[in-house]
C-alpha cells in the first residue's frame, strides 16, 4: 500500500527530573503520545518507532522546571497520503449514497457515489447492502470487504480521507489481485480503441482537404465560363 514510508530522525526528548531514575520509561511515554497524530515536523502521522538512546548522561536544562534532554536515534514509521496514492481498507458502513472504510484500524475514508466509476451499481441481495460490477460479477464490494481505492483529498487534522474508485484498479483487492490480467487487457483493449477511433478522424479530416480544394476548382472554372 501507497502512503507507508519509513524515516531515520535525530530527535531530543525532555524529561522532568522525576522520570530521572525511568529514562527509558520516560522517553517512551513521551514518544508514545505522538503515535496516531499528524506531526509536521515528521511530515506525516507517526505509526511506529524504534529508538536508540545515544547520550550516556543528560544534559540538564536551565530554567523555571530544570528538565534534562537526551539525544535519540530514531527509526519512524509514517503514514502520508497523497492525492492519486492508492490505499487500501475495509469496508465498515455502505449505503446508496456512499462507503465508508478504515485504513490501518485508525483513519476513516469516504468514497461518496459521484467518486465511484458507473461499472459498480448499488443493490440489496438477501438483506445486503453491496455494490456489483457490471462487467464482473464476481466483482462486488460490501461490508467487511478490503479494497483498494485512490486518495482525492486527506485532512490532516482529523486524519479523514476522501476516496475514489473511478480507476479501473481500484475495487475488492481480492477481486483485483485475481484478475490483474484481465485488468490489463480490458485497459490495452479501450487504448487501441481509442488509438483507432483517433485515426479514422484523422483520416477523414486529411481526406476532406482534396476533396474541397477539387470543389473550388469545378466552382473557378464554372465562373470564369459565365464571365467568358
Amino acid at each position: 500500500m501507497e502512503g507507508l514510508s519509513g524515516a531515520d530522525a535525530d530527535l531530543v526528548v525532555y524529561l522532568h527530573p522525576s522520570k530521572s531514575m525511568k529514562v527509558s520509561q520516560g522517553i517512551l511515554r513521551e514518544l508514545s503520545s505522538l503515535l496516531f497524530k499528524f506531526n509536521k515536523t515528521f511530515g506525516g502521522v507517526l505509526l511506529a518507532y524504534d529508538v536508540n538512546i545515544l547520550d550516556k548522561q543528560a544534559k540538564i536544562l536551565s530554567g523555571v522546571h530544570p528538565y534534562f534532554g537526551l539525544r535519540l536515534k530514531a527509526n519512524l514509521l509514517l503514514f502520508s497520503p497523497k492525492s492519486d496514492m492508492l490505499l487500501e481498507g475495509k469496508v465498515v458502513k455502505l449505503s446508496q449514497e456512499s462507503i465508508h472504510v478504515i485504513v490501518l484500524g485508525f483513519s476513516s475514508a469516504i468514497i461518496a457515489t459521484e467518486n465511484i466509476r458507473g461499472e459498480f451499481k448499488y443493490k440489496t441481495k438477501d438483506e445486503e447492502e453491496l455494490f456489483a460490477s457490471r462487467s464482473h460479477k464476481r466483482h462486488v464490494i460490501k461490508i467487511g470487504t478490503m479494497i483498494r481505492f485512490s486518495v482525492k483529498s486527506f485532512d490532516e487534522e482529523i486524519l479523514h480521507i476522501i476516496g475514489s474508485l473511478m480507476p479501473a484498479h481500484t475495487g475488492s483487492i481480492r477481486w483485483l489481485d485475481r484478475n490483474l490480467e484481465e485488468i490489463s487487457e480490458f485497459e490495452r483493449s479501450a487504448t487501441k480503441s481509442r488509438d483507432r477511433e483517433c485515426q479514422e478522424d484523422k483520416t477523414v479530416d486529411e481526406g476532406a482537404t482534396p476533396l474541397s480544394y477539387n470543389n473550388h476548382i469545378k466552382k473557378s472554372k464554372k465562373r470564369r465560363n459565365k464571365e467568358g
